[in-house]
């Protein structure tokens, strides 16, 4: 299976979750890493060539740290602008079919915060359904997330092993 993943952070190199991630990711030669803050600093999107690199792989993994509630804004425009009518969704929108989705989301709060009466009142499910409702009308399999709370509070060896799991994770084929 050939792995995808996007990444989405507009200072990875301050980030040690995100950062630890990328760099565990590289070692896998059938995981593909593309940093979209580094091959677009002037967010002037190739669409042609994110076209091609989406439609050889298997899986496209989402990675992200929650920005308000969402994504980054460069992933927000990737998704405006590679996801077009006619070729990832419309009567002939039909080049992600059947390929996998999965988000992988850092946050810097812990994991109780995000429920129903929590500091943040929803659940991560609930905030990340318009990115579920993307992969509907695009055709693809929404896995669930993968998502490493509290990256504020984490140590060293915690985040280590995060990256470890991620990988495990999103090579995983019996996800499901």
């Amino acid at each position: 299976m050939n792995v995808l993943v996007i990444v989405s952070h507009p200072s990875i190199e301050e980030s040690v979750v995100n950062r630890t991630w990328v760099e565990e990711l590289k070692k896998y030669p059938n995981i593909t890493v593309h940093e979209l803050y580094k091959q677009y600093p002037d967010e002037l999107i190739d669409i042609e060539m994110e076209h091609k690199l989406c439609e050889k792989h298997d899986r496209i993994v989402l990675q992200f740290p929650l920005y308000w509630y969402s994504s980054p804004s460069l992933l927000k425009k990737w998704q405006d602008k590679v996801l077009t009518y006619g070729w990832a969704y419309g009567s002939d929108g039909n080049k992600l079919n059947n390929k996998e989705l999965i988000l992988a989301i850092s946050t810097g709060s812990a994991e109780e915060k995000y429920r129903a009466g929590g500091l943040n009142n929803y659940s991560m499910s609930e905030l990340l359904k318009p990115f579920q409702a993307t992969s509907n009308l695009i055709g693809t399999k929404f896995l669930p997330a993968y998502i490493f709370h509290g990256s504020y509070q984490a140590n060293e060896n915690e985040v280590k092993r995060s990256a470890e799991e991620y990988v495990k994770y999103i090579l995983n084929e019996n996800i499901y």
